[in-house]
């Protein structure tokens, strides 16, 4: 049980944190959900809501009914949004391995310091070459691959709740659709 004190210390805390007050910190977090678009719905972009089409009466066939037709399209759905957040993802990756300067914020950080260190009067002695190598070294192999997983990490994360989402839908779907039609066959034959 907690104490009276502690319940108004929380309520104070509580009413403190409110989010962002200023207009630019607003807008910051308005901008939260669209880092990389992948809560949006598919068919709000028209490029996708094609592809859904096509693939949904693929998926339908040419004699299906209404209903067959509509579970059709939730399962194209699903598997474009699946398809989207496994492109986003491989775009993530590629875009970073391709970078021939990635290297770690915290490395980065730790040459932005350096900088300052070395115009004091009392700076270490280092010699240029090896500052050279230094402020131009970067992460290379399995270390650049690595570096680049710990430093994606969050949004990764972020990718493949989208993904397992993405993936759930489209099961369902399927069960959906197939159950439909198994009733539809049941009923001719």
């Amino acid at each position: 049980m907690t104490s009276d004190r502690k319940n108004k210390a929380n309520r104070a805390n509580a009413r403190a944190s409110t989010g962002p007050r200023t207009g630019r910190g607003r807008a910051s977090a308005a901008r939260n959900a669209l880092r990389h678009g992948l809560s949006l719905p598919v068919c709000s972009d028209p490029a996708f809501s094609q592809e859904v089409e096509v693939l949904a009466r693929e998926i339908a066939g040419p004699e299906a009914n209404a209903r067959i037709q509509e579970l059709a399209g939730r399962v194209a759905e699903a598997h474009i949004d699946l398809r989207r957040v496994r492109y986003a993802r491989h775009q993530l990756l590629s875009n970073a391995l391709s970078n021939p300067y990635y290297e770690s914020r915290a490395t980065a950080l730790a040459k932005l310091r350096l900088l300052p260190k070395l115009r004091r009067r009392n700076a270490p002695e280092i010699s240029m070459a090896t500052l050279k190598n230094f402020l131009a070294s970067t992460p290379q192999g399995p270390n650049k691959f690595a570096t680049i997983v710990s430093e994606e990490a969050k949004r990764l994360i972020a990718m493949d709740r989208y993904e397992r989402r993405a993936l759930f839908r489209r099961n369902i779907a399927i069960q959906a659709f197939d159950e439909a039609r198994a009733y539809r066959l049941k009923l001719r034959g």
